[in-house]
């Protein structure tokens, strides 16, 4: 699909890019409410620690 050189086009392709923007902003967010997930997959207590000593 070809876009136009026009201004037609220019507002095609921000409206594109402005759609976008929202997916990686989103992904970004996903990826961040991940962490402390993992923070309660890798918690480690002290009886955890002392068990290494």
């Amino acid at each position: 699909m070809k876009i136009p050189d026009t201004l037609e086009g220019a507002l095609i392709l921000s409206l594109i890019d402005f759609l976008l923007s929202f997916v990686v902003i989103a992904g970004i967010g996903a990826v961040l409410s991940l962490f402390p997930l993992l923070n309660r997959l890798g918690r480690l207590d002290d009886r955890d620690l002392r068990k290494g000593e």
